[in-house]
C-alpha cells in the first residue's frame, strides 16, 4: 500500500474511533471531532463544568483552567508535542526518497530547549518592540493600500484580512512581489491538517502544497546568498551558514505562515465581533487606543489558536493529579481566556477590559508567539483603519469558517459598505 494511502487509512481509523468517544462525551475527543461551523464554546463550558483537569478515555487530560494552562506553558518539565504526536498517526512526507521540510512540524514552534533556544534568537532582533515601532509607518501604508483597492463590496478575508499581513510578512522575508498570491493558498492547506489529517485528497493536497514551499524556499535562499538584502532570508543564509538546510527551510517557512495566518484569523474574528456588537463600532473607527484594546478583547473571547498539547517529560503532579512520563495535557487555550475566576463576566465582550492582556492567545513561557507584538500591531490598524473608512460596513451574506479545530477563523466573510443589516449566517465549505 503506499505510504499516503496507508497514513490516510490510518487517520480514516482515527477518525472513527474519536468520534464514537465523542458521542459518549469525551472531552479530548469532543474537541478533535468538533464540525468547524459549530460554535466551540458551549463544548468548553461543559468540560469546565467537569473540573479543571477531566480525564479522557484517549489517554489524555484536558484543562480548560487558565492558571493551570499558564502554568504547563511556563514549566520546563512539559514539552510541546510534534504533529505526529498529537494526531497520534505518524507523518513523514517525501519527494524522491527524500525528507520534505515541513514548515510547521520541523521548525522551532515544536521543538524544545537547546534547539528551540538557539533557532529562535536567529530572528528574535526582527520582532523586538524597537523594529516594530520602526515597521509601523510602513504597515499603515500597507493598510491604506488595500482598503484603497476595495469596493463597495468585497470579502473580508481574501481582499484585505489576508492581504495586509501577507504582504508585511512578505517584505519581512524579502518574497517577490509575484509570489504572494500563493501564500493564502498555503496557508489555508496547512492550517487546515494541523488537527489532523482525515483523507486521502487532503493528504495529497497537504504533500503537494509542502513540495511547492520547499521549491519556492530553496529558489530564494540561492537568491538571497547571490543578491542579500534587508530582509530576514538573507540575514539567515549570510550570517548563519552553519544552519542546517532543514533548520532554513523550516524557520523561514514558520515565519511565513505564523506570520499571516494568525493575523488574517484575528482580523476577520475582529469583524465579526463588531459586528455582533455594534456599539463598539463608532469607538473603532474613532480611537487608535481603542483598537488596540479591541483586538485584545477579540484575542481573548475568540482567539485564532484554539489549543496546544504538551507532554510531560518526567512523572510529575499537576493540579492535584499525578501524571506520568509522556500523557498528553491539551490546554483549552479558548476556553482558558474565559476562565470566570480570571475574567469577570467572561462571555461579555469589552473592549476597556483592564485585564484582557491576560489572555493566553500567543501562548506563554519559552514559546510565546514570536510574532506576538507585530500581530497586535497588524490588528490594531487594520480593523482601525477599515471600520473608518467603512463606518456603516456590515455582512453582505453567509460566514464560511476554516476547516480546523485547531486555526478558528473566518474562510470567506462577504460584506457591503453601507449595510445596515448584518446577518451572520455560517457555514462551512
Amino acid at each position: 500500500m503506499p505510504s499516503t494511502l496507508k497514513t490516510a487509512t490510518q487517520f480514516f481509523a482515527l477518525r472513527t474511533l474519536v468520534r464514537g468517544y465523542a458521542l459518549l462525551g469525551d472531552p479530548y475527543a469532543g474537541v478533535m471531532a468538533s464540525p468547524p461551523d459549530r460554535d466551540p464554546y458551549p463544548m468548553y463550558e461543559k468540560v469546565r463544568a467537569k473540573g479543571d483537569m477531566v480525564r479522557s478515555r484517549m489517554g489524555a487530560y484536558v484543562t480548560p483552567s487558565r492558571d493551570i494552562c499558564d502554568s504547563v506553558l511556563r514549566d520546563n518539565r512539559f514539552i510541546t508535542a510534534t504533529f505526529d504526536e498529537a494526531s497520534m498517526v505518524p507523518i513523514t512526507l517525501v519527494k524522491d526518497g527524500e525528507k520534505i521540510v515541513n514548515p510547521v512540524q520541523d521548525s522551532f514552534l515544536m521543538m524544545n530547549p537547546p534547539t528551540h533556544t538557539r533557532l529562535r534568537k536567529l530572528v528574535q532582533p526582527f520582532f523586538t518592540p524597537r523594529a516594530l515601532k520602526d515597521r509601523t509607518e510602513s504597515i499603515q501604508k500597507i493598510v491604506t493600500q488595500y482598503l484603497d483597492r476595495l469596493d463597495d463590496r468585497f470579502d473580508v478575508v481574501s481582499e484585505f484580512a489576508s492581504q495586509v499581513p501577507i504582504q508585511v510578512i512578505a517584505d519581512l522575508l524579502g518574497v517577490p512581489d509575484d509570489h504572494k498570491d500563493v501564500f493564502a493558498r498555503w496557508g489555508s492547506s496547512l492550517a487546515e491538517t494541523l488537527d489532523g489529517v482525515w483523507s486521502h485528497k487532503q493528504l495529497k493536497n497537504l504533500h503537494a502544497t509542502i513540495i511547492e514551499y520547499n521549491d519556492f524556499i530553496d529558489g530564494l535562499m540561492d537568491e538571497r546568498r547571490r543578491n542579500p538584502k534587508d530582509d530576514i532570508v538573507s540575514h539567515l543564509v549570510t550570517q548563519h551558514e552553519d544552519l542546517s538546510r532543514e533548520d532554513l527551510v523550516a524557520t523561514t517557512g514558520l515565519l511565513l505562515f505564523a506570520g499571516f495566518e494568525t493575523t488574517v484569523n484575528l482580523i476577520s474574528n475582529g469583524v465579526l465581533k463588531a459586528f455582533e456588537n455594534p456599539h463598539t463600532i463608532a469607538p473603532l473607527a474613532q480611537s487608535p487606543e481603542y483598537a488596540e484594546g479591541f483586538v485584545e478583547e477579540v484575542l481573548r473571547l475568540d482567539p485564532p489558536v484554539q489549543y496546544t498539547i504538551r507532554w510531560p517529560k518526567e512523572r510529575l503532579e499537576l493540579a492535584g493529579v499525578s501524571l506520568p512520563k509522556g500523557m498528553p495535557v491539551m490546554l483549552m487555550l479558548a476556553a482558558a481566556n474565559r476562565d470566570p475566576r480570571v475574567f469577570s463576566d467572561p462571555l461579555k465582550f469589552d473592549p476597556t477590559r483592564s485585564n484582557a492582556r491576560e489572555h493566553l492567545a500567543f501562548s506563554a513561557g519559552i514559546h510565546y508567539c514570536i510574532g506576538a507584538g507585530l500581530s497586535r500591531i497588524e490588528g490594531s490598524l487594520a480593523l482601525h483603519e477599515l471600520f473608518k473608512r467603512f463606518p456603516n460596513l456590515g455582512a453582505d451574506g453567509p460566514v464560511t469558517r476554516r476547516r480546523s479545530k485547531l486555526i478558528r477563523g473566518a474562510l470567506r466573510l462577504p460584506v457591503r459598505a453601507n449595510e445596515t443589516k448584518r446577518s451572520l449566517a455560517v457555514k462551512s465549505t
